[in-house]
Parts: structure tokens; sequence; C-alpha cells
């Protein structure tokens, strides 16, 4: 279920049993480079992230397994619900994260 932040904007997707299981050092907000069909099933807000995780790819950051339905009125121009997807963070953060992903490995 989607709910609201303090400053108004809308949460489509949170994996709480994460902050349960982990001390979260710290945290970043990224966009996603999403489809038209991937936005309008967003809104509806079945979007799930607790299986998914970050993989540092040629200095770019990208999204893995998370699940994001097929929006049903979409047709033949849908997306595959699982596909990888691109984290737009800025550059520096995603050399920072990059590495300690890779040292994480």
């Amino acid at each position: 279920m989607a709910k609201k932040q303090d400053d108004g904007q809308k949460i489509v997707a949170d994996n709480r049993k994460a902050r349960y299981l982990y001390f979260i050092e710290s945290t970043l907000e990224a966009g996603l480079v999403l489809t038209g069909s991937e936005v309008k099933s967003l809104r509806s807000g079945k979007a799930n992230i607790a299986e998914s995780y970050a993989m540092a790819k040629d200095g770019e950051l990208f999204l893995v397994n998370a699940y994001i339905p097929e929006y049903l009125m979409a047709n033949r121009f849908n997306h595959e619900p699982r596909r990888v997807r691109k984290l737009l963070v800025r550059g520096l953060q995603a050399r920072r994260l990059a590495i300690a992903i890779q040292r994480e490995a």
C-alpha cells in the first residue's frame, strides 16, 4: 500500500523487512528509468522491492529483481515485470556506492 511522506510525496515501494533485519547506516534517494506502462502500474501501489538489490556496472547502478506488475491496459506495449532498471544518482554517489558494493562481494 502506498503511503505519504512528511513532505507530501507518495512512497510507492518500501522494504520494511530490511529495516527490521538490518541496521541502516545511511539512505539514498534515487530515481529509476521507467517505461510508460511501469509508471501506470506503480500508481496502483503493487510494486515489491523485498528481493531486489543494487548492481554496479560500468560506473552506473542498476536495480535488479524489483517487481513491478504488468499494467493490464497496456496490451502489447507492456513491460517485463522483473527487468533490470537503471538507478538515477549523481556521478560521485554512483562511484561511492559501486566501490562499496564491489567491496562487499
